[in-house]
């Protein structure tokens, strides 16, 4: 009897993990981007009661939003093809967050800007001047995914129309930047949030960021990819030119400071950085929003 009430309590909890599994997988859609060319492939987590609810747009960083173990192989991704890359295998970072918001009551869409013009794969550390990221750069392209991406959630009837946010990681968090440039005093994206962007004359369109959208970057101390103190000076510029722009310092965090995984998070600055920059995250939306 007690071997068959163990059964039974662990096929009920096999069950109720992958109830929890597939309910975690996102929905995968697909807009147009504003560049008026690639159809974008994004992945859509949704909060489980009724809407209208807001929204936000998370970009990827260089290496892709899907998982190391399986974007190997990837090159293009789209509505006509099947590929181990899709929404079922995105890194570990973007289904947290995508989670995160949507247990919130947010939206969360993660565009792939790579996937739909055949860089599925993503590329490594350091690999800023390789010829094969033109096509993808954060400069001219990528911002008017995030572009698309606000225009596809505006027309769905179930998102609050002037609470659609910005979030993005790295090579994304320069795109946001950049999206932030582009955006300057326009209504679009209620708030920008970029975790560890690079802030150098070849990531962003300009030295000084002038919008009139609030923006909060994340940085680490013992960043190796990027340089904190140059996101710093901007910062400092653009808040001396009016525009709303904090920059949080993270003492001993790395690079993908928030990645959940073994390795970031066996750093204690990671841990500690994560923990507020998530914190403050939902704070920051929560009260532009209102």
């Amino acid at each position: 009897m007690i071997a068959l009430g163990r059964w039974i309590l662990g096929s009920v909890l096999a069950q109720w993990l992958a109830v929890s599994a597939a309910a975690a997988v996102p929905e995968t859609v697909y807009f147009k981007s504003a560049d008026g060319q690639a159809e974008i492939v994004a992945y859509l987590f949704k909060p489980a009661t009724g809407g209208p609810h807001p929204a936000v747009v998370m970009l990827h960083g260089r290496a892709g939003p899907y998982s190391a173990n399986d974007n190997a192989g990837c090159t293009f991704v789209g509505r006509t093809v099947q590929s181990p890359c899709n929404a079922a295998t995105l890194s570990m970072r973007h289904q947290m967050w995508g989670q995160f918001w949507a247990e919130r009551g947010y939206f969360a869409l993660l565009p792939d800007s790579f996937g739909p013009r055949g860089k599925a794969h993503g590329f490594g550390r350091f690999t800023h001047h390789d010829p094969d990221r033109d096509s993808v750069n954060e400069l001219t392209v990528r911002p008017f995914d995030a572009e698309g991406a606000l225009t596809y959630l505006l027309a769905r009837g179930d998102v609050v129309q002037n609470r659609v946010f910005l979030q993005g990681w790295s090579n994304g968090g320069s795109t946001t930047l950049n999206v932030m440039i582009r955006q300057g005093k326009q209504t679009g994206f209620r708030a920008a949030l970029a975790f560890y962007p690079g802030c150098g004359k070849e990531a962003l369109l300009d030295s000084t960021v002038l919008t009139t959208t609030p923006i909060t970057m994340f940085l680490g101390t013992d960043d190796e990819e990027v340089s904190p103190e140059i996101c710093q000076h901007v910062a400092e510029r653009s808040r001396a030119a009016g525009t709303p722009v904090d920059a949080l310092l993270y003492p001993g965090a790395t690079h993908d400071f928030d990645d959940p995984g073994e390795k970031r998070q066996s750093v204690p600055g990671n841990v500690a950085a994560k923990a507020d920059a998530m914190s403050r995250a939902i704070a920051i939306v929560n009260a532009a929003g209102h």
